[in-house]
């Protein structure tokens, strides 16, 4: 019995440092892209809201933008596993560019912990009033009727508002012309002036033009309706299989111990119960959704194998 006790204690004692280990010190939350940008705003929300939950640690925000991403997400993959380093990346680092860059730094797979996805946000398919289509459908037989006629525009090649466009006119049996922009504010002004006739953005930067007259909004890209947009059907709905959800999660380096982990993504959960923070996030038409890692590496994993067909036939390489 005595050493049944001791054992019991060893275990104990043996998980105990490891759970109240995090955070020990000021924890930095690396951001891939710049100051201001999407997951920037979201990595400020979420560190507001650990600061709330747990008064007597630091969360510093440390922005790293370079090479699609690649750059920061990079930085977390390298970074001491003590717990004193996060990462908040998106899609393109953790998945879909390790499809397209030949000469990553970094390993998703094996040098990065996924701790938890946090938000989803559907992109919108909106054409220009000048294509005079109401539907998916209409739209659909325009293009097939005028080939390589229309042009769409994306917010750089390899994005997600790229590969969007190229797997719907794959569905549709259609070519598009290619015409990148530097990010969602040029593509959607491209889009209101007439310059391209297509595009698939990011909700936030489309709806707010719904009541323009120069768009016309046809599906949004998530698996079920937005509930920001909720008389919008998704491109499913409308015939077209395609679906390209825009997503972002913390991410830590995988020597992390795993009850470190757990512990994050505990508490990123709270986090996004939290009042505020849900309403910040509304405000940028996302979803919050909170996993746990096992999720988060089931999610990166489906979008490379979502991926990958549709950047091999459209033969899309960077480097």
């Amino acid at each position: 019995m005595r050493r049944l006790m001791l054992l019991a204690l060893a275990v104990l004692f043996a998980g105990g440092p490891a759970r109240a280990e995090w955070p020990s010190k000021p924890v930095r939350i690396i951001v891939p892209f710049a100051a201001g940008s999407t997951p920037d705003a979201v990595a400020r929300v979420m560190a507001e809201g650990f600061q709330a939950e747990m008064p007597g640690s630091a969360f510093v925000i440390e922005n790293k933008p370079g090479a699609s991403g690649n750059l920061g997400t990079e930085a977390v993959a390298k970074a001491e596993p003590d717990g004193a380093t996060m990462g908040l990346s998106i899609g393109g680092p953790l998945a879909i560019n390790t499809l397209l860059f030949s000469n990553l730094k970094y390993d998703p797979a094996r040098e990065i912990a996924a701790v938890s996805q946090l938000v989803t946000q559907a992109s919108i398919l909106a054409v220009h009033k000048s294509v005079g289509v109401k539907t998916v459908g209409e739209l659909v037989a325009a293009l097939k009727a005028e080939p390589q006629k229309f042009t769409f525009g994306s917010i750089g090649v390899g994005s997600l508002s790229h590969l969007a466009m190229e797997a719907i006119s794959q569905k549709a049996g259609v070519k598009l012309v290619h015409l990148p922009m530097q990010g969602s504010p040029a593509a959607m002004t491209a889009l209101l002036r007439g310059d391209v006739q297509l595009a698939c953005l990011p909700s936030i930067a489309v709806s707010q033009h719904a009541g323009s007259g120069d768009i016309v909004i046809l599906a949004v890209t998530t698996p079920e309706r937005s509930p920001f947009l909720p008389q919008v059907p998704t491109l499913k709905e409308s015939g077209i299989g395609v679906e390209a959800d825009a997503w972002n999660g913390f991410i830590a380096p995988a020597g992390v111990a795993p009850d470190v982990v757990a512990r994050m993504s505990a508490m990123t959960a709270k986090v996004l119960a939290r009042p505020e923070v849900r309403a910040k996030l509304a405000a940028q038409q996302m979803v919050p959704v909170g996993s746990t890692p096992a999720q988060f590496r089931a999610l990166i994993d489906a979008e490379i194998a979502r991926w990958a067909p549709v950047i091999r036939a459209a033969g899309i390489k960077i480097n």
